[in-house]
């Protein structure tokens, strides 16, 4: 058929039509149709109150001075939040606990032999960022937790120090039992670093940041640029989270004053070497001290030099001693009581605490959900008030390990089970493309906010900014919004993963890429000119968190729905299917090449390799129960679809279907939690025991593999199969309510 072209009032008609399409009244989920729009007023009211100026002022107030746990400037934040939120009309206190917070007494790093060097283990300030020079509120660059020591011994390159690090130097000969070794970072989090380093006998460990990772690879340093100069350093907590995170010495209670302590020697978390973060200045002699093997190619970074692994002949000298004392905190809370239901918590959070200055991490997430809760406050001076409490919080101590959020979880666990609809964090901010992770069961409804919300940069939606980008990855064109799964690294931790509770994670970054991360350049300056400028993507994280927070306080039923969840954790049963069959399948083929001599034959005769020893045999699993309880959970979801679709909702059924769909999630969870680490009761997601802040979906099961544990890859198999079971049954019962 031969094309007409179009002419411009057809064209004029086209654009009209299209943009009459997407005003046509749009039904929110756990909305009737004249609540949505009711909702969407609301909404564009909540909006005429977001404003940059009070991000700007307020991040430069808490950002002004170091504000690390204990400090008195954190204490002065604190108090000036709680201050604010009071003045909005919230109900408002600071909540203290008692945490381990170790600090550097003594750090002395040297090059012994065959050169001599001595580690600055200093960030110089610069005249063009102001807060650079307050050296005597500063906290030195230090890994929090780290033990004490005082060790000298040969050096060994380990790359990431990842346990397929240590593999790799096993082929070449080479054990770090009683080594200290120096690692990237990257690759993983830092706390595993040094854990797997223990594991293999080392005595020490040095993290430090290659250039290659966020330096002078990547564009021009600080000051001149946003990236991290020769002398930058990522301070960090090592403190063992996958086990349990918090406070070291009372697990699984709050950490108040006269709380049961743990003796130190008992507390599992904590590191038992001394470790040191340190800049690419002062690994560069020590890297460049080093011979024996040429690192693999894919271990090399961006120093110029030649990159070794060792060991020595470079010696190096540690010395580290802390001051290991119990510190208060002050978490800030803030409540707008429900109208309807008073008793169906939604929580907001932040930490406010920082390494230094930390003014992307966490001031500029924390100053969205202050103009959040400012915004609603206006909100209810018109009268107008939340269906449901929504709690804001400014957590302290995030940075050392999510002590403050996780003690207060921890310490109000029994209410927080009974009424927490879901908690709803930020972290950092930046300039570019939304970031979220979250319960999939509330996927369909966080779509709909990514379509409702604009770029600030491009004025399309945030979904099709995405949707635009993935298309010219390469990558298939997304349909809807996919949530991430849910790792660790913030505070959402202790409530999903310990509590059961509902979560997502929020942010934007992508076009904000710079060094200043955990350094005392994360200030007000860099922010400004590198990060946000002009706050503008604070404003649009302000109107996506703000939304979900009010449409989850409004709805008249919680907004989940099981068929996203259902395909996601189907795929993760399909996925751990395969790994099993590829790990059994590689397995015999390396046994293969290692019986006839293929990797000894292969290997360069002038160098060393030692050909690994053959691996047991990949066993068959009996998947069939997990199988059983996915097509009973899809078909569950299903039907509560159909049941929704077709119901006709009144105050009294939202009322009992709530109470369900506000348990759901806890569904998932286990009091036993997770093999050897039983804090973690998510049987979906969990941080992997050596990933740290990655996720590991279906953990159980999937670590039990991944880590050649086959005895209990079956009983793993088969409380899974339990847990989606339950899940189903629960959704089961929604379905009989919501017909």
């Amino acid at each position: 058929m031969k094309k007409t072209p179009i002419t411009l009032p057809l064209f004029l008609f086209c654009c009209l039509l299209q943009s009459a399409i997407h005003a046509q009244p749009l039904q929110l989920m756990g909305y009737s149709e004249a609540a949505s729009q009711a909702q969407i007023k609301l909404e564009q009211q909540f909006d005429s109150h977001i404003t940059t100026a009070n991000q700007d002022q307020w991040m430069k107030r808490l950002a002004a001075r170091p504000h690390h746990p204990g400090s008195a400037y954190g204490l002065e934040n604190a108090k000036f939040m709680e201050a604010l939120f009071r003045s909005w009309g919230y109900e408002t206190r600071l909540e203290e606990f008692f945490v381990l917070f170790p600090t550097p007494k003594v750090r002395k790093l040297e090059l012994v032999s065959p050169t001599k060097y001595t580690a600055v283990l200093q960030e110089p300030p610069f005249k063009e960022d102001a807060t650079s020079g307050q050296t005597k509120e500063q906290l030195p660059t230090y890994n929090c937790f780290s033990a004490d020591g005082d060790v000298t011994a040969e050096l060994v390159f380990v790359n990431y120090g990842v346990p397929a690090d240590y593999e790799e130097l096993e082929k070449r000969g080479i054990d770090v039992k009683g080594k200290i070794v120096i690692a990237k970072y990257g690759g993983s989090w830092r706390g595993i670093k040094p854990k797997v380093a223990a594991e293999k006998g080392a005595i020490g460990c040095l993290i430090y940041s290659d250039p290659e990772g966020d330096g002078y690879f990547h564009g021009d340093v600080y000051p001149k640029g946003a990236f991290k100069n020769d002398q930058g350093v990522q301070r960090g907590s090592v403190l063992d989270m996958p086990i349990y995170p918090g406070d070291p010495l009372t697990p699984g209670i709050g950490a108040t004053k006269d709380a049961k302590r743990l003796e130190r020697a008992d507390a599992t978390t904590l590191m038992t070497i001394p470790v040191l973060p340190i800049s690419y200045g002062d690994a560069k002699p020590l890297l460049a001290a080093l011979s024996g093997p040429v690192a693999p190619e894919s271990w090399r970074g961006a120093l110029p030099i030649t990159y070794h692994i060792g060991p020595g002949p470079a010696r190096v000298h540690l010395k580290l001693e802390f001051d290991w004392k119990l510190t208060p905190i002050y978490n800030v809370i803030a409540m707008m009581k429900g109208s309807e239901y008073p008793d169906e918590w939604v929580i907001r959070g932040n930490h406010h605490d920082a390494w230094v200055n930390g003014a992307s991490d966490p001031i500029s997430g924390m100053v969205a959900v202050m103009e959040e809760a400012r915004a609603v406050s206006e909100l209810a001076k018109t009268g107008w008030r939340p269906k449901r409490t929504i709690v804001y919080c400014g957590w302290d101590a995030e940075e050392p390990g999510l002590l403050g959020s996780t003690e207060w979880a921890e310490h109000h666990a029994a209410e927080l089970t009974q009424k927490a609809v879901a908690y709803i964090n930020t972290d950092g901010n930046g300039r570019g493309f939304l970031y979220a992770s979250g319960s999939h069961t509330f996927e369909k409804f966080f779509d709909q906010i990514t379509r409702a919300v604009t770029d600030p940069q491009t004025g399309i939606s945030i979904f099709d900014r995405i949707k635009a980008r993935d298309l010219v990855d390469g990558k298939a064109e997304p349909k809807s919004f996919k949530l991430g799964a849910m790792g660790s690294g913030s505070d959402y931790t202790p409530f999903i993963q310990h509590l059961g509770i509902a979560a997502f994670n929020l942010g934007f970054g992508g076009e904000d890429d710079g060094g200043e991360y955990h350094t005392i350049y994360d200030s007000y300056d860099h922010f400004t000119r590198f990060k946000d400028p002009g706050f503008h993507y604070g404003v649009t994280l302000v109107k996506v968190a703000g939304r979900t927070t009010l449409r989850l306080a409004n709805a008249e039923y919680l907004p989940l729905e099981f068929q996203n969840s259902a395909q996601t954790i189907g795929g993760y049963v399909e996925d751990l299917m395969k790994l099993a069959d590829n790990m059994r399948e590689q397995t015999q083929k390396q046994n293969r090449l290692i019986r006839e001599g293929h990797y000894k034959y292969a290997a360069d005769p002038t160098l060393t390799f030692i050909v690994p020893a053959p691996k047991d045999e990949v066993p068959y699993f009996n998947f069939a129960p997990l199988q059983n309880a996915m097509a009973r959970l899809k078909d569950q979801a299903d039907a509560y679809e159909k049941a929704l679709s077709n119901s006709k909702m009144n105050k009294e059924k939202a009322a009992v279907l709530n109470q369900l769909l506000k348990n759901m999630e806890r569904a998932l969870t286990r009091s036993h939690g997770l093999p050897g680490r039983p804090w973690y009761k998510h049987h979906i997601y969990a941080p992997g025991q050596y990933t740290g802040y990655g996720v590991k979906t279906l953990p159980a099961v999937r670590e039990a593999i991944e880590q050649r544990q086959w005895k209990e890859v079956q009983p793993q198999i088969d409380i899974l199969a339990e847990v989606l079971t339950t899940f189903a049954k629960e959704i089961e019962k929604a379905v009989l309510f919501a017909r």
